[in-house]
């Protein structure tokens, strides 16, 4: 990776969880914590983050949303294979809902050559499935929030709550077994909200930096899903407290054909 690549990776996990280890950003970019922690200077210098013992952190709450360009480049190789994983729920026939974001974006990419009907409220899935010929896309329109490349508003809203979806799948900004998942944003909580509640089954495609954060605004609670979607580096303790919660916890292995495991329920 190079420094450019390997710094920005940086800025943008640190832009979701506030702060991070040298240890941990270290396993996420591959390289040494001598180098991270030269890094870390470099960027505390440039007044991008702010460095403390072990770690970096930046000055933003939980009230700050992450751009879109942060998150594209956070965990690509893990979205990825979520989003295979991710595919391998949807039912030819099916009549679904792709919520904003980095993931749902991958995964519309994997639905190409699938028979279904698409409702979404952003314009990068829309896009994706531009030439899927037995795809119909149902694009919802509303106000444009550029940081997620999607559509939100009380029309927005209104507009989901007319729809029954089969499934609905969906990301946010943080994701706990205590509070569900969770986001930065009301307005994108609120039309979040409303493709689950129109939704039989609730579809969460949550990558490790989103495991055990909490965001400002609740948008699932955690016994309103079904399905979760992650990556083999969430932490431990937050998917068994979801798998106990009744949530079935798919992890996707990043590899060259991706494959899922599910993690079971502990009998107490």
């Amino acid at each position: 990776m190079f420094t450019e690549e390997r710094r920005q990776v940086i800025l943008s996990a640190l832009s979701v969880h506030g702060s991070t280890s040298v240890a941990d950003l270290s396993r996420m970019v591959r390289s040494s914590e001598i180098t991270i922690r030269r890094d870390l200077k470099v960027l505390a210098e440039a007044g991008l983050v702010v460095r403390h013992r072990g770690g970096a952190s930046v000055g933003r709450s939980t009230m700050d949303e992450p751009s879109y360009r942060e998150k594209a480049v956070v965990a690509a190789t893990e979205k990825l294979a979520m989003a295979e994983v991710a595919a391998e729920l949807v039912d030819d026939g099916d009549v679904i809902m792709l919520c904003a974001g980095t993931t749902t974006q991958a995964l519309a990419q994997r639905l190409t050559r699938r028979r279904l009907m698409v409702a979404t409220t952003s314009v990068l899935v829309a896009s994706a499935l531009f030439d899927a010929p037995d795809v119909e896309v149902l694009l919802i329109g509303g106000i444009l929030r550029g940081s997620i490349r999607g559509v939100i508003g009380g029309e927005a809203e209104k507009a989901v709550s007319r729809l029954r979806f089969h499934k609905v799948f969906l990301s946010g900004n943080g994701l706990t077994a205590a509070n569900g998942l969770s986001t930065p944003n009301m307005h994108v909580a609120s039309i979040d909200r409303a493709a689950v509640d129109s939704a039989k089954r609730v579809m969460v495609l949550a990558d490790h930096t989103k495991i055990g954060v909490d965001s400002m605004v609740q948008t699932v609670p955690t016994d309103r899903i079904d399905t979760l979607v992650t990556d083999p580096r969430a932490e431990p303790a937050e998917l068994e407290g979801l798998t106990a919660a009744g949530v079935d916890v798919r992890i996707a292995e990043p590899a060259i054909a991706p494959r899922s495991r599910r993690l079971e329920a502990v009998a107490p």
